[in-house]
């Protein structure tokens, strides 16, 4: 076993203390920690101090991506490459690409949304460093936990565990690595 934690863990089963908790870990400046919760709980993103997610902005350029390659794929199509009289009608008429160029938007949103989150989310994933821990194990089931990384600059494995024990946490330790 390492001798070297690699974070700490505290557990909750409130949820008011957790988000308490949130805003005072991060008024105390942490900034590699997170709250693993069972369900999804209101508030706790401002409380934690994260920043709004540019998730949109990616979403909106492949609506932009992909509306101006329908346009251009059936301007260069109709009008430069393969020019056909249809019926009198113009090389391109823009009324009659609406559908195209409708899908092709919906089909870059949502290609750029998908490949945007999962970037964001750093996923796939396939461990975490606290996934053996048994107070980690209850985040799926019923309690709140915070874990705090070692790598933080405001971490230290007498103070980091006295703050969250401070904060209300119970079963609060200290996790070192696992040599699976």
């Amino acid at each position: 076993m390492s001798t070297t934690p690699v974070g700490v863990i505290g557990e909750f089963t409130d949820v008011e203390a957790a988000v308490h908790a949130a805003e005072k870990l991060r008024d105390a400046g942490f900034r590699n920690w997170d709250i693993h919760t069972p369900y999804p709980v209101h508030g706790l993103d401002k409380a934690m101090g994260i920043k709004r997610s540019i998730l949109t902005y990616i979403s909106f350029m492949g609506l932009i991506g992909g509306f101006t390659s329908a346009l251009g794929l059936q301007y260069w199509t109709g009008a430069i490459d393969y020019r056909l009289n249809i019926g009198g009608k113009g090389f391109f008429d823009w009324q009659f690409s609406v559908p195209i160029d409708f899908e092709l938007s919906i089909l870059g949103t949502a290609l750029c949304t998908v490949i945007g989150l999962f970037h964001l989310c750093r996923m796939p994933t396939w461990y975490n460093r606290y996934q053996h821990d048994e107070s980690f194990m209850k985040a799926t089931d019923d309690t709140f936990v915070v874990t705090i990384d070692s790598d933080d600059d405001r971490f230290s494995a007498e103070g980091t565990p006295e703050m969250l024990q401070r904060l209300g946490a119970s079963h609060v330790h200290l996790v070192h690595a696992t040599a699976e």
